[in-house]
């Protein structure tokens, strides 16, 4: 079959192209960037990528494209409060422009349950984006799901964080909000059942897991299959900002995440029919056996993609602008140190920093940094890193994003994601020289006006010892 794919480097996408190119189908991906698009070995040939960015409208040369069935999985809700709103809508008014003037036999979108009479910002959203594709002329398929449970979705690491830190928790009048869970394997089963299945034509199925449970459920539960003892006290002084404060500085989300999240765990998000389950057959797991697959996959280290992959659709197709570090107009600490050892267990040690490795010196005052970075509003150190020893363009390393990876030419480039004044580059070289190899650590920081050289001047002790005692213990 032949597939078109939005999202494909979203954490749905991601899952659902090794799906998809692992059964034989050929699927075409609309990327932002080709950087982030991620494909396994063996299905190289059958996928193609193409960089597209939905909030223009899409070139005239892909009409030709031969489309069985397009994916819409576009979604933006971490990268601001109100605007991703249109550019949803944006994005989906595009998209159903070009898919009508394609062969594409059906589209199938990915949406939130929205039963309720008063919806969140975020769920209107999705709503919004179903009226807008049924817009192409194209037979329409819509699966409203809402919690979905899965190793590095938001809503799971969000209850992994609120349990593993906390033993007692006092939370928000919102916990005993009613949902019904979805276990994320469960998901792609719909997504591809649903393929050319005439039975669901322009419908709207809602899909849920088999429970119908609040989230203080859902907290204490997947604390029992942790073997851990918690309590949750249900307060109800939390406003809505409150809550999002709450959200933001007790587990790894980001603030716009944590308000957006916050608007919509207010709403109950439970099916109003099980109809597309009865039709397709599907038994869906349990809560407490979709949350054992999950910490099953995070403790052999195999997470496929997590929330953090996320990077709003605005400034997506620029991030790896980046990966030119400047020369002119910047401040830089650069070193350089011999390697006595083995250059590839160094190599190593470069691609496995930051997440539970850590800094491999002073990480007291990283996490310090990230905790400042969390008070000002930034991404702090807490979103970790999906897998323990690979690096993919586009992927979230604590409070930096990985430009680019290159094991065969044994550089690492991040881009600072922190709050901070002008913008940041953190480089590692390993490179051979005459008599033997060399590490090489760059950091590089380009200001923005006078706050941004006062920044860097009165950091410069810190960093002169952060930095000297980094490079050592990498070259170790």
């Amino acid at each position: 079959m032949k597939i078109l794919l939005t999202g494909s480097t979203g954490y749905i996408g991601k899952r659902l192209l090794q799906n998809l190119s692992g059964n034989g189908h050929e699927v075409t991906c609309f990327v932002r960037s080709l950087e982030r698009l991620i494909v396994p070995e063996p299905a190289n040939a059958s996928v193609v990528g193409h960089e597209i960015n939905l909030l223009k409208p899409i070139p005239e040369h892909l009409h030709a494209l031969d489309i069985d069935v397009a994916f819409y999985l576009v979604h933006s809700m971490s990268s601001s409060i109100g605007q991703f709103m249109e550019e949803e809508a944006q994005s989906a008014r595009n998209f159903a422009a070009y898919i009508g003037q394609t062969n594409c036999k059906q589209i199938i979108y990915l949406s939130g349950i929205s039963n309720s009479e008063k919806l969140s910002r975020h769920l209107q959203s999705r709503k919004n984006v179903e009226h807008l594709l049924r817009e192409s002329g194209i037979p329409l398929t819509v699966l409203r799901a809402g919690i979905i449970v899965g190793s590095g979705s938001a809503s799971f690491e969000i209850i992994r964080d609120l349990m593993e830190l906390l033993p007692v928790v006092v939370a928000p009048a919102w916990v005993k909000t009613y949902c019904q869970p979805l276990g994320v394997a469960d998901v792609l089963k719909y997504l591809t059942s649903c393929m050319l299945n005439a039975d669901t034509y322009d419908a709207i199925f809602d899909i849920g897991g088999p429970e119908i449970l609040s989230y203080k459920q859902m907290l204490l539960q997947y604390a029992e299959e942790r073997g851990l003892r918690r309590r949750i006290y249900v307060v109800p002084f939390f406003s809505p900002r409150m809550s999002s404060y709450w959200l933001y500085f007790v587990t790894s989300t980001s603030y716009y995440l944590a308000v957006n999240l916050v608007n919509s765990m207010k709403v109950e998000v439970v099916c109003s029919d099980n109809r597309l389950q009865q039709m397709l057959g599907i038994v869906p797991l349990t809560y407490r056996e979709a949350c054992r697959r999950a910490l099953d996959r995070i403790n052999l280290d195999n997470v496929t993609s997590s929330w953090t992959d996320a990077v709003s659709m605005s400034i997506g197709d620029q991030l790896f602008e980046y990966e030119e570090v400047p020369d002119f107009g910047v401040l830089r600490d650069s070193r350089t140190l011999k390697i006595s050892g083995n250059p590839d267990v160094v190599l190593d040690k470069v691609f496995a920093i930051g997440g539970e490795t850590g800094w491999y010196y002073a990480d007291w005052i990283w996490n310090v940094r990230g905790v400042i970075d969390k008070m000002a509003g930034g991404v702090g150190l807490r979103r970790g890193r999906r897998n323990a020893t690979e690096l993919n363009p586009g992927d979230a390393l604590d409070f930096w994003r990985v430009l680019i990876p290159d094991r065969e030419n044994k550089r690492l480039l991040l881009f600072a994601e922190m709050k901070v004044p002008g913008d940041a580059w953190l480089e590692f070289r390993i490179v051979l020289k005459e008599d033997g190899f060399y590490l090489t650590q760059t950091a590089t920081f380009m200001p923005k006006g006078l706050s941004g050289r006062l920044y860097w001047w009165l950091l410069l002790p810190i960093h002169l010892l952060m930095f000297r005692g980094m490079i050592k213990a990498i070259a170790r």
